[in-house]
């Protein structure tokens, strides 16, 4: 079997479909609400948690990475390489989007979580353009049109069908395992990424609050 390489990491080629999530912070969270903004947000050594009622993404293409972060040991920051799945959505409308991320060992308080909400309206919900993420678990119900598995990843969007944004990066193994379809649509997602990145995000009704501890009933699930 046909092996990922990408940042010096080696790990088995795999398919899992993923849905998108936003790790936004206050500082930029009301210029998104504000309109269609350029987004590119990662979280430094941290998974953060995504929920959505559903989603609705036109040009899907998946397949596999490396997400270069950074994690706190003794000796100082340190790049840490962490096998994911990257998906990618040309667009996607989201319908009752929650965004969660815990920040641990803030002085007296302890644990902080930040949560952000958005498009629980479904007349008007998130909408992003030129998605890309780096995921690590998903639990959804799925539905595809016209879907392709097994192709390689420098062939999506080369397709019979045109679906997902071709892969430009160099350093993914450009005959990987890869999928695409023209139309995914999830339902009841609950997942788990370390980094999006968008050429364009819009949160409709955004709501963001800090709240203390983390797990259920405080994070998004």
């Amino acid at each position: 079997m046909q092996s990922q390489i990408r940042g010096g990491t080696r790990w088995k080629r795999f398919a899992v479909v993923m849905v998108p999530g936003v790790a936004a912070t206050a500082a930029i969270g009301v210029g998104l609400a504000q309109g269609a903004l350029a987004a590119s947000f990662a979280v430094s050594g941290q998974e953060f948690k995504v929920t959505a009622e559903y989603l609705d993404g036109r040009g899907f293409a998946q397949y596999g990475g490396v997400d270069m972060g950074y994690a706190n040991v003794k000796e100082g920051d340190q790049v840490v390489p962490r096998p994911v799945a990257i998906s990618t959505f040309k667009n996607a409308t989201i319908t009752n989007m929650c965004q969660s991320v815990v920040t641990p060992d803030v002085p007296i308080f302890g644990k902080i979580t930040l949560k952000l909400k958005a498009g629980e309206d479904p007349k008007n919900p998130v909408v992003a353009e030129n998605l890309y993420l780096d995921i690590t678990d998903l639990k959804a119900d799925a539905e595809f049109e016209n879907i392709d598995i097994g192709m390689a990843a420098k062939d999506t969007g080369a397709g019979k069908f045109a679906k997902g944004p071709v892969v430009k990066d160099h350093s993914i193994n450009q005959n990987g395992f890869a999928q695409q379809a023209t139309r995914a649509q999830l339902r009841n997602v609950q997942q788990k990424a370390w980094a999006t990145t968008a050429a364009s995000f819009k949160l409709s009704g955004l709501s963001m609050k800090l709240h203390k501890g983390d797990g259920p009933g405080v994070e998004c699930y």
